[in-house]
């Protein structure tokens, strides 16, 4: 992981190097006006777009650069840190890289940007209007990756969704679930959701919920009792105590309760094994008093 990300800072620092060199280069040809820029007019229009191009994007690029070693300085990150703000800052570069190609495209067809956007104003004001979803979820995933709630690498919960943060675009949140499905999330649903950020907090919460018939008579204690004999082989990511069962809902013939358990840290293949254990545990028990109310 390190290696890789030296090498793309290694390929980062080569490509400032390779745009700077033709910059230079270009700025040279524009200032001095060789003899081929006079016979070939498309040429020199050729070289002007460019610099208007390149020149932008070296500078977003050199900024970008200090101002990520700055901000992994500040906070003392290791170098290969996965970090929403740098995340962030990418994504505006990206942003502004691609408005200033847009520019120098219109200069290499010899069309004056201030007459484009005056002749397509009310053609992209219509266009504004009909992906004003895809802007709002930019805008909410520029705001989710400047913020320090959530961050890559986070377990979180949205609604009924659940999993780890593998990437934020500027139109999705994309999270791994327990069984490595890859969840797609717009931002705007995240961003106005109630989400649940489980890295964040000390110990991380497993919870089941499953109705019992009234004619079984089970009790919380009862089960607690029950499930804790389930799990005694594998309670060393569980913290001490940390299995309760609360009873969410009675109705006329089934009580819903929910099963939490309180782990020490996050690991998904010991909660894989908890979450099996107390679900064939239920099931058993859910068994048995159907055996004994037929027999």
């Amino acid at each position: 992981m390190i290696e890789d990300k030296e090498r793309k800072t290694g390929r980062e620092l080569l490509m400032i190097l390779v745009k700077a060199a033709v910059y230079l280069l270009l700025t040279y040809f524009y200032v001095s006006k060789p003899g081929f820029y006079m016979t070939h007019p498309g040429i020199d229009t050729f070289a002007k777009a460019l610099l208007i191009f390149i020149g932008p994007s070296l500078v977003f690029s050199i900024a970008r650069l200090i101002v990520i070693y700055w901000y992994i300085r500040k906070h003392k990150f290791k170098n290969n840190i996965k970090d929403n703000f740098i995340l962030g800052i990418s994504r505006i570069v990206s942003i502004l890289n691609t408005i200033f190609f847009a520019i120098a495209a219109l200069t290499l067809f010899e069309i004056e940007p201030k007459d484009f956007i005056f002749s397509v104003s009310i053609v992209a004001a219509a266009i504004a209007l009909i992906s004003k979803d895809y802007i709002s979820n930019m805008i909410n995933g520029l705001i989710i990756m400047f913020s320090d709630r959530l961050s890559l690498g986070d377990h979180i919960k949205v609604g009924t969704l659940e999993g780890k943060i593998l990437d934020i675009t500027l139109i999705n949140m994309i999270l791994q679930n327990e069984d490595n499905d890859m969840v797609i999330i717009p931002n705007s649903i995240a961003f106005s959701s109630v989400i649940i950020n489980q890295s964040k907090q000390n110990i991380k919460k497993l919870s089941i919920e499953f109705d019992m018939s009234l004619k079984n008579g089970y009790t919380p204690e009862f089960l607690e009792t029950y499930l804790y004999k389930a799990i005694e082989n594998d309670m060393d990511n569980v913290v001490k105590g940390g299995l309760s069962v609360k009873t969410i809902e009675i109705n006329k013939d089934v009580a819903v309760f929910k099963a939490m358990v309180l782990l020490k840290h996050y690991d998904k293949i010991k909660e894989r094994v908890l979450r099996r254990l107390i679900n064939t545990a239920l099931l058993r028990l859910s068994a048995q008093q159907m055996e004994e109310q037929m027999g």
